[in-house]
C-alpha cells in the first residue's frame, strides 16, 4: 500500500455528530471524498437535508438522523438507531459541542453548567460507548473526539467556564479510552481546533467585534482557520495512515497556543 492509498476510506462508513454544518460538515465531506459512506447526525433536520444534498457530488451514500445529541437519553437512543439502521460503523467523529453561554462562573446556574457538560462531554461518552463499543468485536475502528484548544487554555474575555472544563475532560476521556481500547484494535484520538470561522463564531463576533480582534492578535498566523483546513486531519485520523497513533491530541490553531 502506497502512502496516499493508506489515506483511502473505501468500504468504510463514518458517523459524524454535528455533521450538517461548520467543522462537522467539512470533516464529513473530507471523509466522503476519501471514500467513506456517511451517517450525519444533528438536531436540525433541514440542515441535515441540505448537507446531504450538498454531498451528492461525492458519490457516496449519505444518511441522516435528527436527534438532540446534547440530551443524554435521546442521544443514546439515537446512537442505537444508527447501528440498527446503518451499521456497522467504522469511524465515529464526536463533533457535537459548543459554548452557547457567556456567563461568569459566580453567576452561572447549575442547570446551564450541566447542559454544556452534557453537550460537549456526555455526548462523546454516549456515542463512544454505543457506536465505538460496537467496533470492538470487529477489531478495527476509529473514534475521533473534537475537543478545543479551550481544553488546554482559558480563552480571554469569555465567561461560561463549563466549556473549558468539558473540553479538558474530553481530552482526558480520549486518553483513558484509548488506553482501554488499544489492545482491541480501536484507536481514539482528539482534535483540538483553535479559532475557525464557523457560522456560530461569525455570529458571536458580530455581537462581540472586540473579541475577534483580541483573538486574532493572539494567533501567530494572524487569521482564523476555515473549516476545510480541518478535513485532512480528520481523514488522517480515520484512516490506516494513523494506525500507530492513539490517545493523541492534535492541535490545529494557527499557533494560538504557542504564546
Amino acid at each position: 500500500m502506497s502512502v496516499l492509498e493508506s489515506f483511502r476510506l473505501d468500504g468504510k462508513r463514518a458517523c459524524v455528530t454535528g455533521g450538517s454544518r461548520g467543522l462537522g460538515f467539512a470533516m464529513a465531506r473530507g471523509l466522503a471524498e476519501a471514500g467513506a459512506d456517511l451517517v450525519l447526525v444533528g438536531r436540525d433536520l433541514a440542515s441535515l437535508e441540505q448537507a446531504r444534498d450538498d454531498l451528492v457530488a461525492t458519490g457516496r451514500q449519505v444518511e441522516i438522523l435528527s436527534v438532540d445529541v446534547g440530551s443524554p437519553e435521546p442521544s443514546e437512543a439515537g446512537a442505537h438507531r444508527v447501528l440498527e439502521t446503518w451499521g456497522p460503523i467504522d469511524i465515529l467523529v464526536n463533533n457535537v459541542g459548543g459554548r452557547r453561554i457567556d456567563v461568569p462562573t459566580e453567576t452561572l446556574a447549575t442547570v446551564d453548567w450541566q447542559r454544556i457538560i452534557d453537550l460537549n462531554l456526555t455526548s462523546a461518552f454516549v456515542w463512544s460507548k454505543v457506536v465505538g463499543g460496537s467496533m470492538l468485536p470487529r477489531g478495527w475502528g476509529r473514534v475521533i473526539n473534537v475537543a478545543s484548544i479551550s481544553g488546554l487554555v482559558a480563552n480571554r474575555g469569555i465567561g461560561g467556564r463549563s466549556y473549558e472544563t468539558s473540553k479538558a475532560a474530553l481530552l482526558s476521556f480520549t486518553r483513558a479510552l484509548a488506553a482501554d481500547w488499544a489492545p482491541r484494535g480501536v484507536t481514539v484520538n482528539a482534535i483540538a481546533p483553535g479559532g475557525f470561522l464557523t457560522e456560530p463564531n461569525q455570529r458571536w463576533f458580530q455581537e462581540r467585534p472586540e473579541l475577534r480582534e483580541t483573538f486574532e492578535q493572539m494567533i501567530p498566523m494572524g487569521r482564523f482557520g476555515v473549516p476545510d483546513e480541518l478535513a485532512p486531519l480528520a481523514v488522517y485520523l480515520a484512516s490506516d495512515a494513523s494506525r500507530y497513533m492513539t490517545g493523541a491530541t492534535l492541535v490545529i490553531d494557527g499557533g494560538y497556543t504557542l504564546w
